[in-house]
């Protein structure tokens, strides 16, 4: 699996670390660092949790071309 760098690019412009977004979402640092490296696939209400807490969307954040 692919890195999510787009995961990354807007955790990045709303200026939080992983572990904010991690605590402001309900999973562990850790799962959140596997998520952006593409060492794990969360499921579709972690990814909605996630697009909630970084005001984006599925499409913006985890479509792949």
């Amino acid at each position: 699996m692919a890195k999510n760098l787009k995961l990354k690019a807007a955790r990045a412009l709303k200026d939080m670390s992983q572990k904010e977004l991690a605590e402001k979402i309900g999973v562990s640092r850790q799962t959140m660092n596997a998520i952006e490296s593409g060492d794990y696939n969360p499921t579709i209400k972690l990814c909605i949790a996630i697009c909630k807490a970084l005001d984006t969307t599925l499409d913006e954040l985890f479509w792949e071309e």
